[in-house]
This record gives structure tokens, C-alpha cells and sequence, in this order.
């Protein structure tokens, strides 16, 4: 309270006291947060849009930016606003604005092994007593080396684009998972490091909440490549590059396989301390998240009554652009096929990776299903959602209308542990 009374003396975004505001959010979780720290926060977020541009440091630049997009993540139950996207401060985790698929996924691997190396940092440090965060309901130490492999296992095809060092064969878990930490440090940005650190305000004081929403994250950086690829390979097959299209949608297509393992390391989450946390989550559901949305309406336009369901008026957004006559990859593909001297067998390799892409994200669907069944059985989502069947709905779903040759994988062909 001290440190922001006297940052609101002499407000200036580069300087704004983040350590103090954090440690106070986890102390007890944001949806405990005192309303005197609540109400200090709104007058500092009216004091920054005060500061002229160009002022204290870097007051219209990057600081800024970063301020807004924290404090909007920290209000967000001050405003009534609360929703999954300040919940897992999608904002601050953003790739650069109007970057291309090839600086996201750059974007998407960095944050990817910083996230996930942060997950390790944090799961050895509680084993060890070195934190006091979160410390309802610590895993064992089993629980703990089980997360550590899965989240190497996730981290390494990252690693290796990145020309950084993966995994070691045979080395015991604990200290590869050091090591990644100690990787992903090394590797940042001060701007990445401050990100990482104002990314991680849970809602409770309950161990795997921390567990959750870096994996969160994680998917979300992957969905973001996604659409990045979606909307690449429809701009190639409406240039009449179809081999440059299937390129797109195999990076697309392996870039969700490599995020599978993500649904195993959130199945090592503590079902009893899942119960305790996302009481307080209550507002916030992956049903709103932006990115997914948006990968599904790029493959082909919901059907009408989709598009008119909670689940896309959650994105209005997204459902806007749908509206609007957002062109899909569908649209393209049948576009491609009706051209002159086209030929289907010239567009069989972006048919093939649209088929392989599809089944990608089917299998996706699947997993995502059956984790909610194991985590929630019958009892409905937060969001206000209906859980469990929902997800079920989801998975039926067409990813494409014009390239539907493949079945719908059998149950037991995934696995979310």
C-alpha cells in the first residue's frame, strides 16, 4: 500500500511498484484482494491515462503498455469484467500486433519454455520449502516428477527450434527440470521475465492453480499460432499456392499434436484441489477464449445455430468477424477447386494436410472431453457454462465442410493421462 501511495505521488509507468502489487494479489489470491488495495489501484490506473505521452521514462511506449494491460488483468473482479481472458492475462502474453505466422510461432515457442519452465521452477521450489506461495494442498513428491517429465516432454520440440538445450535421455527429472528453468531464464527478455511474473495472479492460494494456468496459457500460445496459419494458408490457396496452403496447415497440424502432452501434465492437477480453486473462478471459462474461437471459425463458418449460442456470443468479437463474411478455409478450398484448369489433383496435397490438420484438432476435441469428464463428471463449467456436455457437443463438430473424408477418431484412440 506504502509503495503505491507514493508511486501515485509521482506517477510514471517504468516506475510503478509491480513486486509490492503481486506479492499483495498472492497473498491470499486476486478474489481476496483487499477493496482499500482494489480502489489504489483504479486511482493509479486513472493517473496513468493522466501521464502525458512521453513522459516519466518511457510513459508512452512499452511501459505503458504494460501497465494497461496489468491493471486491466487486476481489476478485472474490481470492474465486474472478470472473464478467461484476464484470468489467464492473455494480454500481457501476447504476440507482437500484426506479426506474421513465423514471428508468432517464434512468439509461441519462447513463451512456451519460459511458461513451462517457470511451472518447473515453481514445483520444485514448493517440494523444497523455498516459497511460501500457494501452499494448500502441495503434490507429492511423485506428483511432482511426473509433472516435470511431461512438461520436458512439451517443452522440448520448442527447445530445439529455438537451438536451445532439450532434455538429456536418462537424466533424472528434478534436474532436468532445473535445467529448464535455468534455460528459460537465461533466454529472456527483461520484458519477457516482467511478463511472466505479472501473468501468474491466481484467484486462491491453492498449489495447482498454478499448474493450470500456465498449461492454459500454453494452449492459448498454441491456438494463436493456429489461426496465424489458418489465415496464412487461406491467402496461398487464394494465390493459387496450394503446396505453400498445406505447408502452412502441416506446421498448423503439428503444432497442436506437439500440445497434446499439455492435456496430460493438467491431468496430474489434484481433482480435490481443482475443486477448491475454480470456486473462485466462477465468470471465467475457456468457452470465451478468443484464440480457439477463432482457429474454428477460420476452418469453416459455425453453423447458425452455433453462431448464435452463448458460446460465440462470448467472443463477440470473433462473432462479429464471422458476420462480417469472414473468409475461411473452406471458402478457399471450394473456391480453388471451381477455378479454371485447377485440376483436384494439383490441390490433393492441401486437401491431404486439411484432412491431417482436421484430425489434429478432432483428437484435440477428444482429449479436451475426456479430461472434463474426469475433473468435473457431471457438475456444470465456470463461465456459466454447461460443462462437461458441452464439450461433448463440441466434438462433433465439422472442422471442414469441403474436406470431410475422415471419421471421427474412436474414444479410446486418445488419452488424457
Amino acid at each position: 500500500m506504502k509503495a503505491l501511495n507514493d508511486w501515485l505521488a509521482a506517477p510514471a509507468p517504468d516506475r510503478f511498484p509491480y513486486a509490492a502489487v503481486v506479492a499483495a494479489y498472492r497473498e491470499g489470491g486476486k478474489h481476496f484482494v483487499p477493496a482499500a488495495l482494489l480502489d489504489l489501484l483504479d486511482r493509479a490506473r486513472r493517473a496513468s491515462a493522466a501521464v502525458p505521452a512521453g513522459s516519466g521514462g518511457d510513459g508512452g511506449g512499452a511501459a505503458r503498455e504494460v501497465l494497461d494491460r496489468f491493471l486491466d488483468t487486476a481489476l478485472d473482479k474490481y470492474d465486474g469484467r472478470y472473464d478467461y481472458p484476464t484470468y489467464t492475462a492473455l494480454s500481457l502474453l501476447a504476440p507482437p500486433s500484426g506479426a506474421g505466422p513465423e514471428e508468432t510461432r517464434r512468439h509461441r515457442d519462447r513463451l512456451v519454455v519460459h511458461l513451462l519452465g517457470d511451472l518447473a521452477r515453481f514445483e520444485r521450489a514448493a517440494l523444497d520449502g523455498e516459497t511460501a506461495l500457494l501452499p494448500l494442498l502441495r503434490p507429492s513428491p511423485l506428483l511432482v516428477g511426473k509433472r516435470h517429465r511431461l512438461a520436458l516432454r512439451v517443452a522440448a520440440p520448442a527447445l530445439a527450434r529455438l537451438g536451445l538445450p532439450g532434455p538429456v535421455p536418462g537424466e533424472d527429472p528434478e534436474r532436468a527440470a532445473r535445467r529448464l528453468w535455468e534455460t528459460a531464464d537465461a533466454s529472456m527478455t527483461g520484458r519477457e521475465r516482467q511478463v511472466l511474473e505479472l501473468s501468474m495472479l491466481p484467484v486462491h492460494v491453492t498449489h495447482d492453480e498454478y499448474l493450470f494456468l500456465r498449461v492454459l496459457q500454453a494452449f492459448e500460445a498454441t491456438f494463436t499460432v493456429l489461426a496465424a496459419d489458418l489465415r496464412a494458408a487461406i491467402e496461398a490457396l487464394d494465390a493459387g499456392r496450394g503446396a505453400s496452403a498445406a505447408e502452412r496447415l502441416r506446421h498448423a497440424a503439428a503444432a497442436l499434436t506437439e500440445s497434446a502432452p499439455l492435456f496430460s501434465l493438467l491431468a496430474t492437477m489434484q481433482a480435490e484441489a481443482f475443486r477448491v480453486f475454480r470456486e473462485f473462478t466462477e465468470g471465467a471459462s475457456a468457452i470465451q477464449s478468443r484464440s480457439y474461437k477463432l482457429v474454428e471459425s477460420l476452418c469453416r463458418t459455425p453453423d447458425a445455430e452455433r453462431l448464435h449460442s452463448h458460446a460465440y456470443r462470448s467472443v463477440p468479437e470473433v462473432r462479429e468477424r464471422v458476420l462480417a463474411g469472414q473468409r475461411t478455409l473452406d471458402d478457399a478450398y471450394a473456391d480453388a477447386l471451381a477455378r479454371p484448369r485447377a485440376g483436384r489433383g494439383r490441390l490433393l496435397p492441401a486437401a491431404a494436410a486439411m484432412e491431417e490438420f482436421a484430425s489434429a484438432l478432432r483428437r484435440w476435441r477428444q482429449t479436451h472431453y475426456r479430461l472434463a469428464v474426469r475433473m468435473l463428471g457431471s457438475r456444470t463449467g465456470t463461465g456459466y457454462t454447461e460443462g462437461t456436455p458441452y464439450l461433448g457437443e463440441v466434438r462433433k463438430i465439422p472442422v471442414f465442410d469441403s474436406v470431410r473424408h475422415g471419421a471421427q477418431e474412436p474414444e479410446e484412440a486418445t488419452s488424457a493421462a
